[in-house]
């Protein structure tokens, strides 16, 4: 199964290790041109052709993919090489980290609808959908709303051309890593970011501190037009 695989790759990622070599790096902060964005080719790596590879073969590949207009976007804003291709790959990880925890959320919800039930790509996520579910005549889009996240995903997604169907919005909260490792305070009780995550059904924690969306997350939706087309057979 297509959830269980993902999730097994999302597990076996040496997050601590990324986060330690990019969270410092900082150097590429600025709106990125359409063009040399990474999001279409998360969505074709890891969706369209369900290609589970690790970050440094992303960037890799990203960095072929689009090697003339990075390189003419650098140019244009006259930042030094050195500078420029030190702060890109930290930038793009940004990215890449928030965007397959939100493709794991498309697996859990096609294993929860059914297959070929959920679309996603860089022109849905354009338009305000990070993905969304056509179900038995029903059109849900769902937006992927984090309490922490990056720069690159951190603006409201506003669409000048709307697409159908109802917007559904999950909640995606990180505590620090200090909320897991010391979960109580000096008196033995739990603290309470880390009581309000654990008592979430709809979240749950990686060995290796991925936080991803569980089945739970779309039962309700699913059951509610079972019902309503049952009620109106």
């Amino acid at each position: 199964m297509d959830m269980e695989t993902f999730e097994k790759f999302l597990g076996s990622i040496n997050l601590k290790a990324y986060r330690d070599t990019y969270r410092p790096i900082k150097l590429v902060e600025m709106d990125l041109p359409k063009d040399i964005q990474a999001l279409e080719a998360l969505y074709e790596t890891y969706w369209d052709q369900r290609r589970f590879i690790d970050y440094d073969v992303f960037y890799h590949e990203y960095l072929n993919r689009y090697k003339m207009p990075i390189d003419a976007f650098r140019t244009k804003i006259t930042m030094c090489q050195d500078c420029y291709y030190r702060g890109l790959p930290a930038r793009i990880y940004r990215t890449w980290a928030s965007i397959i925890t939100q493709i794991h959320a498309g697996y859990v919800a096609e294993a929860v609808f059914g297959d070929g039930t959920v679309n996603m790509s860089a022109e849905l996520d354009h338009k305000g959908a990070d993905f969304q579910v056509v179900y038995k005549g029903s059109i849900l889009n769902y937006q992927v709303k984090k309490k922490t996240f990056s720069r690159e995903v951190r603006a409201a997604k506003v669409s000048k051309n709307p697409i159908p169907g109802q917007f559904i919005d999950i909640g995606y909260e990180v505590p620090t890593e200090d909320y897991f490792v010391n979960p109580k305070r000096k008196n033995g009780e739990f603290k309470l970011p880390y009581l309000r995550f654990i008592g979430n059904k709809e979240l749950k924690r990686l060995a290796n501190g991925f936080v991803v969306f569980t089945p739970y997350t779309f039962e309700s939706a699913k059951n509610d037009i079972d019902q309503a087309l049952k009620q109106g057979s």
